[in-house]
């Protein structure tokens, strides 16, 4: 069933738009046609399919990245009405209008609202961010998890890498080589992991390097931020805890 629409009633989008990475960015104003149950991915679809700005005049389609629409994959992390969140879960009718979009400022512009996100991805690997076991020879199955481990470790492995708390965290930006939230509870994801605790000391050392878990500023704003409730600060604490363990062990010569 098609959605409903309204007669005569708009949407008026404020597009902050950049050609090529190295470009000067512009805005752009957009009216659409109102449709009941609009998200923002929606709007940029509908403007999308008729790239024609408020003053009738011809551009180019907008360029953004989407990929789940359900809040899952975090690709289209965005600045909306200066707040960054999800484009997907950010309904229409709930925000005031114009409605001005913008790309997250934390990471390099690639094209309007497409960034690049290779701080992050790098901060990651930084930190082994995974569990090295290769696959090739059949090792039997893992040490169980206890259960009230597992419960708090789920919460933590809902992160989809869409950026957001880079972006709120005052700490991150082109003047600091802060590793962020991000990379911090997944060192604690995978210390707490029977396998990945393997490589548990490896991983605190790299937080104990420049840009680790000092540049944190505790202003809390990546859990705010955070579209699935992670509890980024618990974490920071936790690895805070471990890393000042971890040094002096190393004073102690343990």
């Amino acid at each position: 069933m098609a959605e409903a629409t309204v007669a005569n009633k708009t949407i008026k989008l404020v597009i902050k738009r950049q050609d090529r990475p190295d470009s000067q960015p512009y805005d752009e104003t957009f009216e659409i046609p109102y449709r009941a149950n609009m998200n923002v991915i929606s709007a940029l679809m509908e403007i999308q399919r008729n790239p024609q700005k408020q003053d009738g005049q011809k551009t180019s389609p907008v360029c953004w990245e989407s990929n789940c629409l359900e809040e899952v994959c975090g690709a289209c992390s965005m600045n909306i009405n200066g707040k960054p969140r999800q484009a997907c879960t950010a309904l229409v009718d709930k925000l005031e209008q114009p409605i001005r979009l913008e790309p997250m400022k934390t990471f390099p512009v690639v094209r309007d609202l497409v960034i690049n996100r290779e701080r992050m991805f790098n901060a990651l690997k930084r930190v082994k961010a995974w569990i090295p076991i290769d696959g090739t020879y059949d090792l039997g199955p893992g040490p169980r998890m206890a259960e009230t481990k597992r419960q708090w470790a789920y919460e933590l492995s809902k992160c989809m890498t869409c950026g957001v708390c880079l972006e709120a965290c005052p700490n991150v930006n082109d003047r600091n080589s802060f590793i962020g939230p991000a990379a911090i509870s997944q060192v604690r994801l995978f210390n707490a992991h029977p396998t990945g605790e393997m490589n548990k000391e490896e991983r605190l050392e790299t937080l104990m390097e420049d840009g680790g878990i000092e540049g944190c500023g505790n202003s809390q704003n990546c859990v705010r931020a955070c579209p699935k409730g992670i509890p980024l600060t618990t974490s920071i604490a936790a690895i805070n805890k471990d890393t000042t363990k971890q040094m002096f062990k190393k004073w102690l010569g343990m």
